[in-house]
């Protein structure tokens, strides 16, 4: 029954999806990150796993980052879905809670659709760096990412947790991903931190010759600085089998929840085409998983309990949580089924014979 239940919900949705298939397509913008990042990719993704189903024309934008991306999707015409770190968006709300009212201005009409994965924080120094776990960066010249990018949001607020105090400024660069390492190699800074899922083609895509020249620094799992960057930073493994041409072991570091935001809309045209993008993006999450970046993988298709001062956007909210309870319905009814005891048949002679009764 429920998985009657399951199938006639996702059919009603596959009609729904057809039927738009006919009309002229809704043109939207989603703002991503850079060029070689993770962030991009993953918009790729949404537009065609689950934007183009939806008969949604998604633009994906390249862009410095999180930073970037919430002054887009508050003020720029047409974006109306953006990819955001945990710690930028926190920062607004800090911000805004601190009495900054642009801050406020900015951040309060945002909403979130659903968390999506964990991005590394990838420390970079040369292989011949003295320089051996990420404790051991104080002091030194660090690269932390463009202005108005997600890592240097976090680069910054890391070494902030970790030595409780900001970078000194005569130490702070502000470089692109690539133009990072490649200062890293002729020894203009020390130190990159570059913020981005793995595998990241910032990495897999560089010649041989130029990766051995640079290696990760490791977290240190003892290290007091460890233990004050975890209150907001979380445990994660930089595994070698994502760069197998780079690593030759597995580095342990830390990570940054991404979301995918929008805004508190109103209006009765961008409503419904959110909600049908809803109702695509939860019958088309297994295509996302099976074909997608291999970030898809770790994305789970929930909802959980939000910090204060964050919001789920309504909604498409009611879309995802209807599609969750109809996926733990067909779950649940699929393992009852699969638990059920079989119906005795039988042995037949040739059975008997090779001893296959029980």
């Amino acid at each position: 029954m429920l998985k009657r239940l399951l199938a006639g919900w996702l059919g009603l949705v596959a009609l729904i999806i057809c039927s738009l298939a006919s009309a002229e397509p809704t043109h939207y913008k989603i703002v991503t990150g850079p060029e070689r990042g993770t962030y991009i990719q993953i918009g790729n993704d949404l537009s065609k796993w689950v934007a183009q189903p939806a008969n949604i024309d998604l633009e994906v934008l390249a862009t410095k980052g999180s930073a970037e991306n919430v002054q887009r999707m508050r003020y720029e015409p047409g974006v109306k879905l953006a990819l955001v770190q945990s710690d930028v968006y926190q920062a607004f709300i800090d911000m805004a809670n601190s009495g900054n009212p642009d801050a406020g201005t900015t951040i309060r009409p945002l909403r979130l659709i659903m968390p999506l994965y964990d991005e590394e924080i990838n420390v970079v120094v040369r292989a011949d760096s003295p320089l051996k776990t990420l404790a051991d960066i104080k002091d030194k010249t660090i690269s932390v990412g463009l202005l108005g990018s997600g890592t240097a949001q976090s680069a910054t607020t890391l070494y902030r947790l970790m030595f409780g105090q900001p970078i000194p400024e005569q130490n702070v660069v502000h470089l692109s991903n690539e133009d990072a390492l490649a200062a890293l190699i002729v020894k203009k800074i020390d130190v990159a931190i570059i913020v981005v899922g793995q595998p990241a083609n910032l990495f897999t895509g560089m010649k041989p010759e130029l990766l051995s020249q640079l290696r990760l620094l490791p977290v240190d799992p003892n290290a007091p600085e460890t233990t004050r960057a975890k209150q907001t930073y979380f445990p994660t493994t930089i595994r070698q089998s994502s760069y197998p041409d780079w690593l030759k072991e597995d580095v342990p570091g830390l990570t940054v929840k991404a979301f995918l935001v929008t805004y508190d809309y109103g209006l009765r045209d961008t409503v419904v085409n959110l909600n049908h993008f809803a109702d695509s993006l939860c019958a088309n999450f297994d295509n996302l998983q099976e074909h997608g970046h291999p970030k898809w993988k770790q994305v789970k298709l929930e909802l959980p309990t939000l910090v204060r001062g964050w919001k789920y956007y309504g909604p498409v909210e009611k879309h995802l949580r209807a599609c969750l309870a109809n996926r733990s319905a067909a779950m649940s009814s699929t393992a009852a089924q699969q638990a059920a005891p079989k119906p005795h048949t039988p042995c037949s002679e040739q059975e008997r014979m090779l001893l296959l009764c029980k």
